[in-house]
């Protein structure tokens, strides 16, 4: 799991748009096997890029919050005043 967390760290970009795509794949081709076929392809893919989008704010609201509590552990950690208890 350290491995997964330290690629993702390290390819922040690319780990979102690939969440994005696949969002936007996984959505297009959900609303392609509902039962409204009265929808263009345009509309649907209007819907999947809405849905993708949701995905991604999603994610990026989760990252956040993990940096944030991240951070926060690791400034407990830190000795009070630089002092190494010696």
């Amino acid at each position: 799991m350290e491995g997964v967390q330290a690629w993702v760290s390290k390819h922040k970009l690319g780990t979102i748009g690939g969440i994005w795509a696949a969002a936007v794949g996984g959505s297009f081709a959900a609303n392609n096997r509902s039962s409204t076929p009265a929808l263009k392809p345009s509309l649907r893919l209007i819907h999947a890029r809405m849905h993708a989008q949701a995905i991604t704010l999603a994610v990026l609201s989760g990252a956040a919050i993990y940096h944030h509590f991240h951070d926060q552990m690791e400034a407990n950690r830190q000795p009070i005043g630089g002092l190494t208890g010696r």
